[in-house]
């Protein structure tokens, strides 16, 4: 139910858009990487518009089992060096949780820091077990 009503909130939502050249810089095919599956190859992510709404949906899967990232999503804010996330965050990793998919949803934060050509989630514990997650989209 808690999902259901997160969906039907984000499709009423618009973006905020603080700084046009930040959402020309997020908007596209996107690279996506989770430190635990690889910084060498990477997922990919859609970040498109519609009616004032950016959407964000992605993947990454492991080359070697059955380890993923996936999130989904809407972005309600987009400032200079980072953007607001409300969605839904799954990863699996065979050595974290038990091998069992961890869900986050809700509102999250995706910042630039120092010269990186990528935006990082900011929420970086993981909430099912004491590790710490670097997920990446790159520009």
């Amino acid at each position: 139910m808690k999902y259901l009503i997160l969906i039907l909130t984000s499709l009423m939502l618009q973006t905020q858009v603080i700084d046009e050249s930040a959402k020309s810089r997020l908007l596209g095919a996107k690279k996506l990487s989770l430190q635990w599956i690889s910084w060498n190859y990477f997922g990919k992510v859609e970040v498109s518009e519609e009616n004032g709404t950016i959407r964000l949906k992605g993947r990454q899967d492991s080359r070697k089992g059955g380890d993923y990232l996936t999130i989904e999503g809407v972005v309600t804010e987009i400032k200079a060096t980072e953007f607001k996330f409300r969605g839904k965050i799954v990863t699996s990793i065979s050595h974290i949780n038990g091998g069992q998919p961890c869900l986050r949803e809700g509102d999250f934060t995706f910042k630039v820091t120092g010269k990186r050509r990528y935006w990082r989630l900011q929420e970086m514990q993981n909430p099912c077990e004491d590790v710490v997650d670097y997920i990446d989209i790159y520009f």
